[in-house]
């Protein structure tokens, strides 16, 4: 597997043999665990290799699932619904795999009380990966606050430095006041609603 302009290419080994050189039109190396699933899936189920080939390159994935909002020569901007460690991890490892050696900037809205209790070791770790944290309260969907458990408890167990607590309503003046080269929005709350004023706001900046 190897990235090329941005995209990641493959071979898929199965019984039938190898095909060489595959390419998945989404980003993100676990999407390409994916892909190799549904691959041999189809593969089992009678799809010849050329219209393989051409299904992968052209799926553009699904909404919310590392999707590219804004790409330009000055910036990235990437939206996913990790809401789990394991999520933010390959969702940042992905993106610094794409984006070697660029700076990367996340806005993370955790989802639950509980979740947040349960596996706050986890996204301390994964959150870390980042170059910097924009911390948003916790989104409680269903659930009633628990004593202790907040975005600020979470935030001091993350071992960086470069991390910030910030409410949702003012999420639009810090991106406009830092320089952002690669930026993902990540949570399963209401984090979404951000997203095309985000978009609005960065495209300005690079016009």
């Amino acid at each position: 597997m190897r990235v090329e302009n941005g995209a990641y290419h493959f071979d898929l080994v199965t019984e039938r043999g190898t095909l060489r050189d595959l390419r998945l039109g989404m980003p993100g190396r676990h999407n390409v665990e994916n892909a190799t699933a549904a691959a041999a899936m189809a593969q089992y189920v009678g799809v010849d290799d050329e219209r393989l080939r051409e299904g992968l390159a052209s799926f553009k994935g699904v909404e919310r699932r590392f999707q590219t909002i804004v790409a330009n020569a000055h910036m990235v901007y990437v939206d996913d619904y990790a809401h789990h460690p394991a999520e933010l991890e390959a969702t940042i490892r992905s993106a610094r795999e794409l984006y070697p050696g660029r700076h990367l900037t996340g806005i993370f809205q955790p989802h639950l009380f509980t979740r947040t209790r349960d596996f706050a070791p986890g996204f301390a770790n994964s959150l870390a990966l980042l170059d910097t944290l924009f911390l948003l309260d916790i989104y409680p969907a269903r659930e009633e606050p628990i004593p202790g458990i907040t975005s600020e408890w979470l935030l001091q167990q993350v071992p960086m430095q470069d991390k910030h607590l910030l409410m949702s309503d003012e999420v639009l003046r810090r991106i406009a006041e830092v320089h952002i080269d690669v930026l993902l929005t990540l949570g399963a709350g209401d984090i979404d609603r951000l997203v095309p004023r985000i978009a609005e706001l960065l495209q300005h900046q690079a016009a």
